[in-house]
């Protein structure tokens, strides 16, 4: 599902630009259309799962991206083509919230962080590689082949699905405390406690927009002839770090992960802003598959620590929703920094976005630190309190209270 995404995505602003005449607006609109009809199909997804059985939502979600990601190559106009991505998105919305559900909810909780991990490496690997595979298709046989291939990697998804019956939900509620990340599961809606990790994954979304809609196009300005490489050696690296970042957070909680991968990144969009070559290209995608492939799971583990298990589709949504919000908006603010600028600025500033990544979680993570400590100290106070009131009672007359 994810390959079919990723394959289609990174080809686009290419296709809209050479062959349906679009500008840089038009390009940032195709993968805005596409990240926010995911976002409200998420919603209604997440609402509809409690009265629909779920491998028939899936299907349906599946079926609509098969169909829409066959049409895509005869679409002769930007708006033919934005409402193609509209259906898709809907379509991708189904899957992607249901998918990562019926996994989150066989994860045990103290391992959530590992699992997560594990499961992230396909979706990961679809991110890293996808994007090398549909550049190198369209330009060796065009945008056509590409359509064709990505619809036959959905296809195959679907006698899977058949084949499989999937796990009937029986989740109790859960009242499992977050474990080594510090985080407290809370039920019910509106749980506060996910918003915060959300709007970090919307930062990073942001920067993975800019790779997505404007690195070919950046090879271009750069004169990088080989920028699908980048995809390559950042899977390599997501590869190697996503199961020691889910063990990691497991153990020690998110500041020892999101602390050094964010500077990753933001060193990652520093050096591909100055690359010239091969070599600095490679270095700037092993940073960003350092950083990427540790903060995405890590953020998606900490959100469903956050949750009851029966909450576990709404925290999987939010997460999904937010990567696609930062991928929207990121298309859409960055388009509009190349189009004032040039495509290097533009990388500088998403370098700029993870340095508020990595402040605004640092202080976070400072002032949790500060008042974990004086709630230690104010209960160590009524401890003594009580102690010394312990001590002074009559002979036989105890507070036990």
């Amino acid at each position: 599902m994810f390959l079919n995404l990723q394959m289609l995505l990174s080809s686009f602003p290419a296709f809209v630009k050479g062959e349906l005449q679009g500008g840089d607006v038009a390009v940032s609109l195709v993968t805005s259309v596409f990240a926010l009809s995911a976002i409200a199909s998420r919603f209604m997804t997440a609402a509809l799962m409690r009265k629909i059985s779920r491998d028939k939502l899936l299907l349906a979600g599946l079926l609509l991206s098969v169909l829409t990601t066959a049409f895509y190559s005869i679409a002769e106009s930007v708006p033919s083509l934005l409402v193609l991505r509209i259906l898709y998105g809907i379509g991708f919305g189904m899957a992607s919230t249901i998918l990562p559900t019926l996994v989150s909810q066989i994860i045990p909780a103290r391992r959530m962080g590992e699992g997560i991990g594990y499961f992230g490496l396909s979706t990961s690997l679809a991110m890293s590689i996808g994007p090398m595979i549909g550049i190198n298709i369209m330009n060796s046989y065009g945008f056509g082949a590409l359509t064709a291939a990505g619809t036959a990697v959905v296809c195959f998804m679907l006698p899977i699905l058949l084949a499989f019956k999937l796990i009937k939900w029986t989740a109790k509620p859960d009242s499992h405390r977050g474990g080594g990340s510090g985080v407290v599961a809370r039920s019910g809606g509106g749980n506060r406690s996910l918003w915060f990790p959300a709007f970090l994954n919307v930062l990073l979304s942001i920067t993975y927009s800019g790779l997505l809609s404007f690195i070919v196009l950046y090879g271009e300005f750069a004169g990088l002839t080989q920028v699908g490489l980048f995809f390559l050696f950042n899977a390599a690296t997501i590869v190697l770090v996503r199961p020691l970042s889910g063990k990691l957070f497991d153990r020690r909680g998110p500041a020892l992960v999101l602390i050094p991968a964010g500077s990753f990144v933001t060193a990652s969009m520093l050096l591909l802003s100055y690359s010239h070559g091969l070599p600095m290209l490679i270095a700037s995608a092993l940073l960003y598959g350092l950083g990427f492939g540790a903060i995405q799971p890590t953020l998606q583990a900490w959100m469903l620590r956050c949750s009851t298990k029966e909450r576990y589709g709404e925290a999987n949504s939010m997460f999904y929703n937010s990567t696609d919000f930062g991928v929207a908006i990121g298309a859409l603010l960055l388009g509009a920094v190349a189009t004032a600028t040039d495509y290097a600025v533009m990388y500088r500033f998403s370098a700029g976005i993870m340095v508020l990544f990595v402040l605004l979680f640092s202080v976070s993570a400072a002032l949790r630190v500060i008042k974990e400590r004086g709630q230690r100290s104010n209960a160590s106070h009524l401890l003594m309190t009580r102690m010394k009131s312990f001590d002074h009672q009559p002979d036989g007359e105890y507070d036990l209270e």
